[in-house]
């Protein structure tokens, strides 16, 4: 099962990469910075479940990373991947962290994501 704290881990052992947490509102969101470029390739949030369409109440991690946009309409059609939760429905898709995805294809679309802030 793919969490926070799994991904968290992964960007650090694979990219030697720590998330900054920018928001007092939010304490829990996690951004994940090119090094290089400082752009974003991914931020950890906990989110409302009503505000992504989602059953049920509380709220669930998810992960916002960067795709193609020509591969965000068929990623879009997986269970777990929704559009981008705040951020621009072309270039960004959301993976709901609750173990519908696949952790190794998770870990590719972060690789992916990083790859395109490169």
């Amino acid at each position: 099962m793919s969490s926070r704290k799994a991904v968290l881990s992964h960007v650090a052992k694979t990219f030697d990469i720590q998330p900054d947490y920018p928001w007092i509102k939010f304490p829990k969101y996690a951004v994940l910075r090119d090094p290089g470029s400082e752009k974003w390739f991914g931020i950890v949030m906990n989110v409302p479940k009503e505000k992504l369409g989602l059953a049920g109440e509380g709220e669930v991690d998810i992960l916002d990373v960067k795709c193609d946009p020509d591969k965000a309409g068929s990623l879009r059609q997986m269970e777990g991947i929704l559009p981008g939760y705040h951020m621009n429905k072309e270039h960004w898709i959301s993976v709901v962290l609750d173990g519908s995805v696949a952790t190794e294809h998770l870990h590719e679309l972060i690789q992916d994501s990083y790859e395109l802030t490169e």
